[in-house]
């Protein structure tokens, strides 16, 4: 049993456990299902403890549960203070305080959460400092493992409705920045206003980004009026919670304009909004709806790749050497009739390290199958939708796997 803490703030008061909980032995405390009926109660089983655990194995249910329960606070109207001091482990807590903890594995989930409350937080008194911690975290994995980031973005993109604005600003901001960095050079001091600027695009339509995600019937009217007009509408409310950055103002009021061309002879925040623009047309075409089916991975992204005149696309053409065609966390048909998954890009980008989950025979594989599709034998055929993928894994066990891959060196 690999046991993981969590903290004692994170349990749910009046709903079911969503996992068993243990202490530092492995001594059971309340089975998956037991429903704490109060915060006396609760103090009462854990006792002088200062920590609680959790079976790693389950902490995707605990997670959900977490998540559960930041949406309850939400419903309830609780003050935006109380809701951004729920930590899901002590980690979170050291961070929050500005204590480096060694090793500490970002939490995909909670920056989901962390992005979500963020980005619904109009009041100005503590969105730019959330912001920040926000950016600098996701900064932080970019560089650390960059593969690894864009697997868990991808993933999450791909796998589910919820959060929609949130997860797509995150993946928007990932992808800018590795082209950015990796590709087109721009310098540091570029940097910060583009990852700004990305995250902060639609903030004005948060809510309704949300609300499309699962909206069955096309948008109305007035829904259509409220995303034409966002880009100046979310200008305006960055300027009242206290931005003054020329450059991210810049790049969020034009980031959705349709201007082909070259970058060059632009102005320095028209060309962070056209690779902006660029990639939020990929992340929107990877992502399901409740209205449509999300596109294959592959075919998202080349539609970046042209322009509106059906030109190569500068910006466009960056995000692809930069992060891949077949991106980290999209998953692959190779030439041996098996299906993988990404989880590290290649010195080619269509040649990425991948692995295995299903085998030639439709089967499961169990434990993923590291194959190098750079062999003949292992070529990659097609992409894959992630509901054709009819196979169930953990995502921690294949982060480990970019994390794995992020120590080798290239081939």
């Amino acid at each position: 049993m690999n046991l993981v803490p969590v903290s004692i703030e994170s349990i749910l008061i009046g709903q079911p456990l969503p996992c068993a909980l243990r202490d530092q032995s492995g001594v059971l405390l309340a089975s998956a299902g037991f429903m704490v009926s109060s915060k006396q109660a609760l103090e009462s089983m854990v006792g002088r403890r200062s920590e609680i655990y959790i079976d790693f194995d389950q902490s995707d249910n605990f997670r959900r549960g977490y998540v559960n329960r930041l949406n309850n606070l939400v419903m309830e109207d609780k003050s935006l203070g109380q809701i951004a001091e729920v930590q899901i482990s002590p980690y979170d807590a050291k961070r929050s305080k500005g204590v480096e903890v060694e090793n500490v594995e970002a939490d995909w989930l909670d920056l989901q959460t962390q992005a979500h409350a963020m980005l619904r937080d109009t009041q100005g008194d503590t969105f730019l400092p959330r912001l920040e911690r926000l950016q600098n975290e996701l900064d932080r994995e970019v560089q650390r493992n960059p593969d690894g980031t864009l697997f868990a973005l991808i993933h999450l993109a791909g796998s589910e409705v919820r959060q929609y604005s949130a997860t797509h600003a995150m993946l928007v901001m990932v992808m800018c920045c590795l082209a950015a960095r990796e590709v087109l050079k721009w310098p540091q001091a570029h940097m910060k206003a583009l990852g700004s600027a990305a995250l902060t695009m639609n903030i004005s339509m948060t809510e309704l980004q949300d609300r499309l995600a699962v909206q069955k019937e096309p948008p109305t009217t007035a829904q259509l009026q409220r995303i034409q007009t966002h880009a100046p509408r979310s200008v305006d409310l960055l300027q009242q919670m206290g931005v003054s950055d020329a450059l991210w103002l810049e790049a969020v009021l034009n980031h959705g304009t349709k201007s082909p061309g070259p970058l060059a002879g632009r102005s320095e925040g028209q060309r962070l909004a056209r690779l902006i623009q660029r990639a939020d047309m990929f992340a929107a075409r990877l992502s399901p709806r409740a209205s449509r089916v999300p596109e294959a991975p592959g075919v998202a992204m080349q539609s970046c790749y042209f322009d509106e005149n059906k030109q190569i696309d500068e910006a466009g053409a960056a995000l692809i050497k930069a992060v891949g065609i077949y991106s980290p966390g999209t998953y692959v048909k190779l030439a041996s009739q098996e299906i993988a998954v990404v989880i590290k890009r290649g010195l080619n980008t269509t040649m990425p390290k991948v692995a295995v989950l299903i085998n030639r025979h439709g089967m499961p594989t169990g434990e993923p199958i590291l194959r190098d599709t750079s062999q003949v034998d292992y070529r990659i055929t097609a992409s894959v939708p992630f509901r054709d993928v009819k196979v169930s894994h953990h995502l921690d066990k294949l982060m480990a796997l970019t994390r794995q891959a992020a120590s080798e060196r290239p081939w």
